[in-house]
């Protein structure tokens, strides 16, 4: 059997594409599968690739086929199937080589699993892959998280894969253990943020005006040769111009709206609070999904709640200004956890180059990463991206817009989760003087927590501290 630079596990969708593409960058690959039937398939479809492909019908056959020091790339489902083939594998390799887990993997199992495998002298890298399929086979962005000293022999290939913005690869690692799966759940919370948004947008112009796809599809295509050029846009705007071939009638307009989700927007969430830091666009985003699911219940509220949405219209300008300032929000709180989870498993995560590495191959790549990437190499008042300089007149302008937008939305009973959250949270991060002062008032009263002074140090209760003395 000829020896390989590198082994991948899964010939699934993202694992066939992503194999194709090692082997198209003229390197050595062997590959198996869970299903050891899908591998001679697999390398027939491969036509000339297959020369730079070698086929293994077991777990002893592939780790025979691989140059240590190993390296061995997992393209399965994340949670029991990683561990599974983690205790079938281990046992067979050698003290240096290297697991590579390119699912999307809660971030929390890669530090164990890490920490696990160091035990035994092993390498345990979590890499988050972002493009689709056809990222995974003509250049994704990718997200390497694990021991630094492992990445080095992966390197070469993984540079090779990626997607290119200006001849720089979009591919880095970004810190030890679960950094690179937390950079990718992330990464996911910010696409489901943006995704909710431009959706809200559709919904606005199609329930609130009456508007066609068609048109709202001229619209967004019009948008994506601007300001708001992203992958998400482009894609929308192609989304709302195609017609069903069965029916002849806008493809949009006969699919069910019950979205499903995989978990990392949830995840992103979940650590955000855990942080204390706030994700509200991405909580929001996650939320529609979730009561998107509950069509029954949906149907129930509108034979209860009976009445018309009313019909009104929106600004396009305002609309378009809107969408940017909430978009700038929906990174500025996405690179906040970051930044908070960086600090907290001491990651030293480089913003500046997670946003590079963003630009091209994944799935929010969009005209701001630039910026952004810039604004993490300057100063930044506070650290924080929502008051870089670069975004000031952006955020301004589009935020007196989302009042325009949100307002009117609101009034028309037409639901904006995500621009709602994303305004109130830019509202709340632009007053000093908050109304928590009165949730601390009433957390003294009921449970002696006591809190602190504007004109004092110290700790401190209130007067009703008295009446139980």
């Amino acid at each position: 059997m000829r020896e390989a630079n590198v082994g991948l596990i899964g010939l699934g969708t993202m694992g066939s594409a992503l194999a194709l593409n090692i082997a198209e960058k003229g390197f050595n690959l062997a590959v198996t599968t869970l299903h050891p039937d899908r591998v001679d398939e697999f390398l027939t479809g491969a036509g000339e690739l297959a020369e730079n492909l070698v086929g293994a019908k077991s777990a002893d056959e592939i780790v025979a086929a691989l140059t240590p020091p190993r390296s061995l790339i997992l393209l399965v489902p994340a949670g029991p199937a990683v561990d599974a083939i983690v205790e079938t594998y281990a046992p067979l390799l050698s003290p240096g080589d290297t697991i590579i887990d390119a699912g999307n993997a809660n971030f929390h199992n890669t530090r164990k699993r890490a920490e696990e495998l160091a035990a035994r002298g092993l390498n345990f890298v979590g890499m988050g892959v972002s493009g689709g399929e056809e990222g995974a086979r003509n250049g994704p962005s990718i997200m390497v998280g694990g021991a630094k000293d492992s990445y080095v022999p992966l390197r070469p290939v993984i540079e090779a894969i990626a997607a290119k913005f200006e001849g720089d690869p979009c591919a880095d690692w970004l810190g030890p253990d679960g950094a690179g799966h937390f950079v990718k759940t992330v990464h996911n919370g910010i696409e489901y943020a943006d995704m909710q948004m431009i959706a809200e947008v559709y919904g606005l112009l199609r329930d609130g005006e009456g508007a066609a796809p068609t048109d709202v599809g001229t619209l967004f295509e019009s948008w994506n040769a601007g300001k708001l050029n992203s992958f998400l846009m482009e894609i929308s705007a192609e989304i709302l111009q195609a017609s069903d071939d069965a029916t002849g009638t806008p493809v949009v307009d006969v699919i069910m709206d019950k979205a499903g989700q995989k978990g990392t927007g949830r995840w992103t969430v979940i650590e955000a609070l855990s942080l204390g830091q706030s994700a509200s666009t991405i909580e929001a985003a996650v939320g529609a999904r979730g009561w998107s699911a509950d069509r029954e219940a949906r149907a129930t509220g509108e034979n209860l709640f009976p009445g018309d949405t009313g019909k009104c219209e929106f600004d396009r300008t305002d609309l378009e200004d809107a969408l940017l300032a909430a978009r700038i929000i929906a990174y500025a709180q996405g690179f906040q956890v970051l930044t908070a989870a960086s600090e907290e498993y001491e990651w030293g995560i480089d913003m500046a180059r997670v946003a590079e590495i963003w630009r091209a191959g994944c799935i929010i790549r969009s005209a701001l990463l630039d910026d952004i990437s810039d604004a993490f190499r300057s100063d930044l008042p506070d650290g924080r991206l929502l008051f870089a300089p670069a975004f000031h007149d952006a955020l301004t302008k589009g935020t007196d817009a989302m009042r325009q937008i949100v307002s009117t939305a609101i009034l028309q009973g037409l639901p904006v989760p995500a621009f709602s959250a994303a305004l109130a949270w830019f509202d709340s991060m632009r007053q000093a003087r908050g109304t928590t002062n009165m949730v601390q008032a009433q957390r003294d009263f009921f449970g002696a927590h006591s809190f602190e002074r504007l004109d004092q140090p110290g700790s401190h209760h209130g007067p009703w501290a008295q009446k139980d003395s």
